[in-house]
């Protein structure tokens, strides 16, 4: 799926991760505290089984959602894309799965940056439904992808 949003950035030049294990298609909205993505839930998506995206795939969603970001603050500065790590997922709440053919959209919100770790709070929707949220910290390291 192509996507025109921020300047028709190829999601593959922001983030670390590569086919088969993509679970964003774009990034729709970047500022330097909120960014979002959108990403359409397809049957072969690893994270895929019984007719529903499990939450395992919400969850990576949201930290690819993270790494784009970084990715994309990366490219706007010309350095190189670094490798993340969730460092701790905290207060998650899965409220629905989706289904082949959905698209969801991930949003972002920058709590706090302190030297190579970043806090976020994050909201997953399907259409204006919230079904999923939680706090992830990300962990950057020195190796570049």
């Amino acid at each position: 799926m192509s996507c025109s949003d921020i300047s028709s950035v190829n999601v593959l030049d922001l983030i670390p991760q590569r086919p088969p294990f993509i679970m964003i298609d774009c990034l729709t909205h970047f500022d330097p505290v909120i960014t979002s993505s959108r990403f359409t839930v397809r049957d072969n998506n690893l994270f895929f089984s019984e007719g529903r995206l499990l939450a395992s795939g919400l969850i990576e969603n949201i930290a690819q959602t993270c790494a784009a970001r970084i990715g994309y603050i990366n490219r706007l500065s010309n350095e190189v894309i670094k490798l993340g790590f969730i460092g701790a997922v905290r207060n998650l709440k899965i409220y629905k799965t989706p289904l082949a053919g959905d698209t969801i959209y991930t949003t972002i919100t920058v709590k706090e940056e302190v030297f190579q770790m970043t806090l976020v709070d994050a909201v997953v929707k399907l259409n204006d439904e919230t079904i999923a949220e939680a706090e992830m910290k990300i962990a950057l390291s020195d190796i570049e992808s």
